[in-house]
């Protein structure tokens, strides 16, 4: 008997739609028409066991505990999946093969991987696992993947990469926030606080924005536009560049300070001769933007209607799950695969279909242009979020779902569209011994730019548009300026966090992180968290009350301020974890081991423990008795584990 584990329900009843028939539904599995049988997780069915579970006075939050470091690592069933879990079981004992079936990223390797470890298989018949991948949920895809099998053996680095993650976050999580609530309670806090790797450093990213707001102070700045004039009358204004010799009167931006200074240049500027010094124009050529991953999604979606993290993904989840609308919504890749190329036709007549809205772009997309998304180099476990090839009446998706459809599509069909084509022009004015700047930008052909031309400005913070045209001029030409103008502005301070900006700090976290060697080393693409993890990670803060939104501001609570204050720099800015996903990621390549990096960990914990500052906890109030300080029921002893 063939065993096929899927990661949840969903995917196991896709999954058994190509298989045969007829077919016998069991609770928490179907039996399949010849003999094998389709089960499924439902999400991760083991856990990290409790603190008390290698030690029953862990019961007992008390400082001289710490820092608890297991010797020998256990998993316990979740009490709400335990049920199925007893059904996986019974189903490995009887298989004689098993394909693998979770979703294809750390952690849908690993939750199979555990289970299969867990429940007792014999090596013998771990050493014959296949390892399953599928993206789209349609039976077309299904078949396809299943079709294509590899040895689970491949992916050992992708499960162990998530092992370690899932360990050191045990570690780190239960030290600091038992180290911490402990702390608060001494100040006469009555609420947990709760601290880990990823959450503290996002919370911390919020304080300190906060704190740069509250201590700005705007200082007054300004910039000088002569208004030129050409010999045929055509006019154009040019921006003053402070020389060296205005340095002792600007500030480290180059923002020049003293109004007398602009004052004084616009004297000498105004009804004086001045000539082209410099002129340049470039014609340039700009590919249209990849296809999303969730977290690009999840920024675009956030600017743009206002939606959270975590309402993106439960939206792509239903479009995914339910109706088959979209591929596999957790994924970090922005890239396709080549062969999939081929179903463009396919699929853009889906997306023609189920939002009427895009067929006038999809009739005008070029289906023999291929972008350079589609990249086999690039793609790994998964590939970008698109359409998929089914089709249904779009009237019937909710309006939020519509819109997460649309987006993605939209985004899609810019694969098969020319690149945006815009001419640069570059004027440098020389005016009485000074230096003035010109500039303008011009499209050519808007390419796939007519796909967005409706959806208006694509980011909130979008600088200001240049101007569209320059008279055409070269060097030495004449040029009479007939008057300077004066800007009078302020510096501004830095901007609140909102969903959009805090996913994209999370998703780019190198631009925040102090460490100036780990910045050099760290990818765009690392961050804070994972696809699947980052909106669970804002609305955990949100739910303990860390956080709060003020419209579309999101802004720290007292309690979260006071948290950051008390831990050493290291537990609250992003190097730290920006340094483990460079690590996480380099084991799931083969490239590091788990033992070094869980033994620096550890080794760590005592003087992270050390630095935490209680005193910060003063004045804090408020907070409900935590639960972890109530009587409770002794914790059933998990089932070891070794490393």
């Amino acid at each position: 008997m063939i065993l096929y584990i899927a990661e949840k329900p969903s995917l196991g009843r896709a999954l058994a739609e190509v298989l045969p028939k007829p077919q016998q539904k069991g609770d928490g599995f179907i039996r399949l028409g010849n003999g094998d049988v389709v089960t499924w997780c439902i999400g991760h069915l083991l856990e990290q066991a409790q603190p008390d579970a290698y030690d029953p006075a862990y019961k007992q939050w008390r400082l001289e505990h710490l820092p608890i470091i297991p010797q020998e690592w256990k998993l316990e069933a979740k009490p709400k999946t335990r049920s199925q879990l007893t059904v996986v079981k019974k189903l490995l004992k009887q298989a004689t093969d098993i394909v693998h079936v979770g979703d294809p990223d750390r952690e849908g390797q690993l939750l199979v991987d555990e289970v299969i470890s867990f429940c007792g298989v014999p090596a013998t018949k771990r050493a014959r696992v296949q390892r399953c991948l599928i993206s789209d949920l349609n039976p077309g895809a299904v078949k396809k993947a299943l079709a294509s099998l590899k040895p689970n053996k491949e992916f050992v680095p992708l499960s162990v990469s998530a092992l370690a993650r899932s360990r050191a976050d045990w570690l780190y999580g239960i030290n600091m926030s038992r180290l911490c609530t402990l702390q608060g309670q001494k100040m006469g806090y009555q609420g947990v606080l709760s601290v880990g790797r990823v959450q503290t450093p996002v919370l911390g990213l919020v304080v300190r924005r906060d704190q740069e707001i509250a201590d700005f102070v705007a200082k007054p700045y300004y910039e000088v536009l002569a208004l030129l004039q050409t010999d045929d009358l055509a006019q154009f204004k040019a921006k003053w560049q402070p020389s060296e010799a205005c340095a002792p009167w600007q500030d480290e931006e180059g923002r020049v300070l003293s109004r007398a200074l602009a004052e004084n240049v616009i004297k000498r500027i105004t009804g004086q001769p001045g000539r082209v010094s410099g002129a340049e124009r470039k014609v340039r050529n700009q590919a249209p933007p990849l296809p999303y991953n969730l977290s690009a999604l999840q920024i675009d979606a956030a600017r743009r209607f206002g939606f959270s993290a975590k309402q993106v993904l439960d939206i792509c989840q239903v479009l995914y799950e339910r109706h088959k609308l979209l591929t596999y919504p957790r994924s970090d890749n922005r890239y396709l695969p080549v062969d999939h190329f081929h179903q463009a036709g396919a699929v853009t007549a889906a997306v023609a279909k189920t939002s009427p809205e895009l067929a006038t772009a999809v009739a005008e997309a070029d289906l023999g242009l291929r972008s350079k998304a589609w990249n086999d180099k690039k793609v790994a476990a998964h590939h970008a979020i698109i359409p998929t090839a089914k089709t249904m009446d779009g009237s019937k998706l909710s309006s939020a779902e519509q819109h997460i459809y649309r987006l993605v599509a939209r985004q899609y069909l810019a694969q098969f569209y020319p690149p945006w084509s815009y001419e640069d022009k570059r004027l440098e004015v020389e005016i009485a011994g000074g230096c003035f700047v010109a500039t303008a930008r011009q499209t050519i052909k808007p390419g796939w730019k007519t796909l967005f031309a409706q959806q208006g400005k694509q980011a909130e913070d979008e600088e200001e548009a240049l101007p569209t045209s320059l008279p055409d001029l070269k060097v030495g030409d004449p040029l009479l300026c007939l008057q300077g103008e004066l800007l009078d502005k302020l510096t501004q301070p830095p901007r609140y966090f909102t969903d959009a900006t805090l996913l994209a700090a999370m998703t780019h976290i190198a631009r925040y992180v102090t460490d100036g060697e780990l910045k050099k080393i760290l990818r765009d693409t690392d961050g804070l968290g994972t696809e699947a993890t980052r909106a669970g990670i804002i609305e955990l803060l949100f739910s303990r009350q860390f956080l709060r939104r003020e419209g579309k501001q999101i802004r720290a609570n007292e309690a979260g301020t006071k948290l950051i204050a008390s831990l050493p720099a290291s537990a609250t800015t992003p190097d730290m974890t920006a340094r483990w996903e460079s690590v996480l990621d380099a084991i799931s390549r083969r490239q590091a081991g788990y033992q070094a990096f869980m033994t620096e960990l550890e080794a760590s914990l005592p003087q992270l423990i050390a630095q935490v500052d209680a005193d910060a906890f003063k004045g804090l109030q408020g907070g409900a008795r935590p639960k972890a300080f109530r009587k409770r029921k002794p914790r059933a002893k998990g089932v070891k584990r070794k490393a």
